[in-house]
């Protein structure tokens, strides 16, 4: 068993290494010639690139010996049920839950409360993207399931996305675009992406090529319109409130 989880360890070993070494000599490099951090902070930020490299190579081991075979086995299994419009709903709700638990969404967010001041909260933004990617992923099982081209869904959303830019602030459509690329993270893409294939394959008519994947795009989609669009409550908001200011003084 021991044997069996570890499997293919060796080899995940060295992509992550490959994938941190160039950050850390550009750390080095930096800390040289420009930043000159005290030894204690460098020592600290030595002990988080040791934990961040033996915790993404945990993470991606577990991700291929548990996310993948398990999303697969789950998209076979309830692509063969008689009731496969009740993929939508779980496509909504597995979204949903994935997306809450991204750990790249939590950082965005933390990052866009504080540098915002408590204005744009955590909690906000959190339920905001995903909404969004939930939204998503039942449009992709109903993509899935009808066997509708791609572009029917990212063409439209990305001209809404143009017009909702028109009417948003600009802090809003930075942190909307930053949202669309922290949304697609490990967490929906190994498990999610994996389901997704493994219904397209057994559905009648369908191709796994084709309507299995394309999920990505729309999950990198549906953040920008829903951070959007908390962009424009927000401004009505502020105008709101300018006109209570006024009518007040």
């Amino acid at each position: 068993m021991m044997m069996n989880i570890f499997e293919g360890f060796g080899h995940v070993l060295y992509e992550v290494a490959v994938a941190l070494v160039p950050l850390v000599i550009f750390f080095f490099f930096f800390q040289i010639f420009i930043l000159k951090l005290p030894m204690k902070k460098v020592i600290d930020i030595l002990k988080g690139i040791f934990l961040t490299y033996w915790g993404l190579a945990f993470f991606l081991q577990g991700v291929h010996i548990g996310f993948l075979p398990a999303g697969e086995a789950m998209g076979t299994i309830l692509g063969q049920s008689e009731h496969l419009w009740s993929l939508i709903p779980i496509g909504f709700l597995l979204g949903f839950v994935a997306t809450f638990a991204e750990p790249a969404v939590r950082i965005l967010n933390h990052e866009v409360e504080k540098v915002s001041g408590g204005y744009i909260p955590q909690k906000i933004m959190l339920y905001t993207l995903s909404i969004g990617v939930a939204v998503s992923i039942a449009l992709s099982m109903l993509r899935i399931l009808l066997g509708i081209p791609l572009w029917y869904f990212i063409i439209p959303g990305y001209l809404l996305a143009l017009l909702l830019i028109r009417f948003s602030s600009r802090t809003f459509t930075a942190i909307a675009f930053d949202s669309g690329g922290v949304a697609t993270g490990p967490m929906t893409v190994t498990f999610i992406v994996a389901m997704a294939v493994g219904i397209a394959s057994v559905i009648e008519g369908r191709d796994p090529l084709l309507d299995g994947f394309g999920m990505i795009a729309l999950v990198a989609l549906s953040p920008i319109l829903s951070v959007l669009t908390l962009g424009l409550l927000y401004g009505r908001k502020e105008k709101e409130n300018d006109r209570t200011f006024e009518s007040d003084s």
